[in-house]
């Protein structure tokens, strides 16, 4: 097996393209584990750390652009603030140590129907931004990104650069169910955010399905039942009607960690608190602002 270590983003992207086989390596976390196993036994290991353009963020034309090298623990500390969706789900992701090694590039790179990081990039609408020496730079839709398990839409000598983000601009919770309280992998979850502005709400599903995706039929059903101009409670019936929705758009299968069954039941009932949550968060920043 090779080991090929650009040092620029230019040098990464010919790289690529002259070994298409080569398989993209930046904090390992995932990577490294299926070689370790024997899982994956690739022609060459592409090692992105040491290329610099990879580990920045900054914003563009109102959003936030995170580099695919931007670690969790960065973008926990640096942007909770303004994506705390997706910084909730990263305070799950494994011990301390692999938080300061693994990215939400390398995530969407694995896509695995488990990865943390996916459901909240599908609840606020982000984009992948992936770029080829000879096609140069597509956008690609969450929802658009994840073609079956551990699948991407990237084509062969493309490489992840960024993701693209708006800032939230209403609450957004992540939740998650797994075997133990920590350093675990999501028997299921779900992540929801509110867009007032939009009388909108996103969801994303983790862990119960071929991959991580949408359920639009629950935010298209919610989104008419929510009070948004006078921030008044859900009704218990239209959140548990969410909340079957949401399990509705799951295709989960039975395996060691859990049941198909109980992966829907799961998924309700996260997706009715999740929304209620983020509908608190809601009211609460009103009575504030009044």
């Amino acid at each position: 097996m090779d080991f090929l270590r650009p040092a620029t983003w230019a040098d990464a992207l010919a790289a690529k393209a002259e070994r298409p086989g080569a398989l993209p390596l930046q904090g390992g976390t995932d990577v490294m584990v299926e070689i370790n196993f024997d899982r994956r036994r690739p022609e060459a290991l592409l090692d992105l750390t040491r290329v610099r353009e990879l580990a920045g963020w900054d914003t563009a034309g109102g959003r936030l652009r995170v580099g695919a090298g931007v670690t969790y623990t960065r973008l926990i500390e640096e942007l909770g603030g303004r994506l705390p969706g997706l910084a909730q789900a990263s305070r799950t992701v494994g011990s301390p140590q692999i938080r300061n090694r693994g990215t939400v590039g390398g995530n969407l790179g694995a896509a695995s129907p488990a990865g943390d990081g996916h459901p909240p990039l599908l609840a606020c609408g982000a984009e992948v931004e992936a770029e080829s020496a000879a096609r140069g730079v597509r956008m690609i839709p969450a929802a658009d990104f994840f073609t079956g398990a551990k699948r991407n839409a990237l084509e062969p000598d493309e490489l992840i650069r960024a993701f693209w983000a708006a800032p939230a601009s209403g609450p957004q919770y992540f939740s998650k169910i797994g075997p133990r309280n920590a350093m675990v992998i999501a028997v299921c979850s779900f992540a929801v955010a509110l867009h007032p502005a939009e009388r909108r709400v996103g969801t994303g599903l983790g862990s119960a399905a071929p991959t991580p995706r949408r359920a639009a039929a629950a935010e298209e059903f919610i989104a008419g039942e929510l009070d948004w101009d006078g921030r008044g409670p859900p009704a218990e019936s239209a959140a548990r009607r969410f909340g079957e929705l949401a399990a509705e758009a799951a295709a989960p299968i039975d395996d060691v960690r859990g049941t198909g069954r109980y992966r829907r039941h799961a998924l309700a009932v996260m997706a009715r608190r999740t929304l209620t949550w983020a509908w608190n968060d809601h009211r609460n920043a009103g009575r504030r602002a009044s």
